[in-house]
């Protein structure tokens, strides 16, 4: 996740597109250039309301990137080099970092210093999280998996969570600097789309600090961890629910 000023970063980004992508794909700049400007008109709009102090702005994506998602709009012809995932392996629909790894940028004036976290957050603690920003009360069933990371939103907290279940297809468990991902039996390669989606008949372990790109399965290196990833995982799935019903955040 990234926390700091969003527009500074976002301005810049048409000015990082190649002048072929946008003369020879007239769509996608475009698209770039709508999205950067209602992303200022709303900023513009909040800031003229005089809002700005007491708006917090979230800037995400709902999942990793797909060149080819069957929309015919000469993505894969048009890349010019550019690599939508950087390191990352898999894409949108995988089970590898490349499908849920997003861009998670968060703007708040006066409230949140410009920089970045490695702290490790989901989409689904912004229920639990904006809860408490707002001084709002959850009832017991509300958001289950949501935790309460307030303080890493407004950077006071470096850490962020200390395990995170992800789902495409098959099931993850990240802990620390390692990712678990269970036996699966699905496809190994999505059709449409090129992309690796995680699936193996046996266990997947890798460390996220030292391998980024989940290119070495360390399973048969570490099988004690492999043993208390899966478990925990079985337990979070047999209790239906991965925050238990004191735990508000980690």
């Amino acid at each position: 996740m990234e926390v700091g000023e969003l527009f500074p970063t976002e301005r810049k980004h048409t000015q990082h597109i190649t002048r072929r992508r946008f003369q020879s794909d007239p769509v996608y700049a475009a698209m770039v250039e709508n999205l950067d400007r209602n992303i200022g008109r709303l900023l513009d709009a909040v800031e003229q309301a005089g809002k700005t102090q007491n708006t917090i702005v979230i800037f995400t994506s709902d999942n990793g990137p797909v060149v080819d998602d069957g929309y015919m709009d000469r993505a894969v012809e048009l890349l010019d080099g550019h690599t939508p995932s950087g390191p990352l392996r898999g894409g949108k629909y995988s089970a590898f970092d490349a499908g849920t790894r997003v861009p998670f940028v968060v703007r708040w004036p006066g409230r949140i210093e410009p920089g970045t976290s490695a702290a490790l957050i989901s989409q689904v603690d912004m229920v639990a999280s904006l809860a408490a920003l707002t001084g709002q009360k959850l009832q017991e069933n509300d958001g289950p998996d949501s935790l309460d990371l307030s303080r890493t939103l407004l950077g006071k907290d470096r850490h962020g969570r200390d395990h995170l279940v992800e789902q495409a297809g098959t099931l993850a468990l990240i802990e620390g600097r390692w990712k678990y991902i269970e036996p699966a039996s699905g496809p190994a390669v999505e059709a449409n789309t090129g992309i690796e989606l995680g699936n193996d008949a046996g266990p997947q372990l890798y460390d996220l600090v030292g391998d980024i790109g989940e290119k070495r399965n360390l399973a048969a290196e570490h099988p004690e961890i492999v043993r208390t990833m899966a478990a925990r995982l079985a337990e979070i799935r047999l209790a239906g629910r991965s925050r238990s019903s004191q735990q508000r955040e980690p």
